[in-house]
């Protein structure tokens, strides 16, 4: 018989607190890319849907060069620059 071991400690659950969500979308969203297959399709769909509902927000794309890593450094600095939402679309 096989044992499964778990290395995380539950016997007390962590406690987090959401981040204070606001009260209106407004200004502008970046969607990010991850080089994923058919990611933009997601997107393209997702930026159709928000500007349908929100239509003074602005749009902003990015693209990740790879999926297999984090967004570079100056990448993540330039979204934060320029957006006041991310959404990350993961396809597959």
């Amino acid at each position: 018989m096989s044992v499964i071991l778990d290395p995380t400690d539950e016997r007390v659950p962590l406690r987090r607190n959401l981040a204070k969500r606001p009260e209106m979308i407004t200004g502008t969203v970046a969607l990010l890319d991850i080089s994923k297959p058919r990611g933009n399709v997601l997107l393209d769909q997702l930026e159709s849907k928000l500007l349908e509902q929100l239509p003074d927000v602005k749009i902003k794309r990015y693209i990740k060069p790879t999926f297999t890593k984090p967004a570079p450094h100056e990448l993540r600095k330039t979204i934060a620059a320029e957006a006041d939402f991310v959404i990350e679309g993961l396809a597959d």
